[in-house]
């Protein structure tokens, strides 16, 4: 890749994976509700794991809630892949919680993902399947998600704590930033995009989405509107803080 390239930044949350193009300053330790590929553009990228074990490769595979932290990188393409798709059920096959070297998976790029995602997985359970796509769709208070795929709360909190590696409340926060990144995207403020995605104050926004995205959404909003004002980005990156 051209140094130019590597300083194209883009970000998008779409149905079923999110993805972002650009520098990587490193960050905090976090983890995600979804399946991360990062790859490197020139060379490796580099991560840390909870027990402080560093990882490196062309593109590292990381698993849900999998606990890590970043290192910088001048050139990264990252995708969330989320655990619904049938492309969760290949990244699965790697196996383990923790992160995994996955060179083959360098040249992957969006279109691919694109496909890749769009049919259901074909391990999770169809009801574990049917609760996920009715809270994509609404929130939903967890009795009434459970008695609508037929099984108890505790049943389905089980269910997805042993097939997807997270309870469900992480995914309705991953949902939940899908639709404040879609307000953004349409011209909304990060106070705006906070509220009406169902977060406390747009601080709440920063810290869930630095916690399951290692981004912080005024990092994002240059590629999400990049014919935003630079002094609309500098007050909003002030108030986040």
């Amino acid at each position: 890749m051209t140094t130019g390239e590597e300083a194209e930044r883009s970000f998008a949350v779409r149905e079923g994976y999110a993805m972002y193009r650009g520098p990587s300053p490193g960050g905090a330790c976090h983890g995600h509700a979804a399946f991360q590929i990062a790859i490197a553009l020139q060379g490796e990228v580099a991560m840390v794991d909870a027990a402080g074990i560093r990882h490196r490769a062309e593109a590292l595979v990381v698993p849900p809630l999998a606990r890590h932290r970043m290192l910088a990188t001048a050139g990264l393409l990252t995708f969330y892949i989320e655990p619904q798709c049938a492309f969760a059920d290949r990244l699965r096959e790697y196996g383990g919680a923790g992160l995994v070297a996955a060179p083959e998976l360098r040249a992957l790029d969006e279109a691919e993902v694109r496909r890749a995602v769009a049919p259901p997985s074909r391990e999770l359970d169809p009801r574990l399947l049917a609760a996920m796509g009715t809270l994509a769709g609404r929130p939903i208070p967890m009795p009434e998600l459970a008695a609508g795929v037929g099984l108890s709360p505790q049943r389905l909190r089980a269910l997805a704590r042993h097939q997807l590696g997270m309870p469900l409340p992480r995914l309705r926060v991953w949902l939940r930033l899908r639709r404040a990144v879609e307000a953004l995207r349409q011209g909304q403020s990060l106070a705006e995009a906070a509220a009406t995605s169902g977060f406390a104050d747009q601080a709440h926004f920063t810290r869930q989405m630095g916690a399951m995205m290692g981004l912080t959404p005024a990092a994002v909003l240059p590629a999400l509107r990049p014919s935003v004002p630079a002094r609309d980005v500098d007050r909003d990156r002030t108030a986040e803080r």
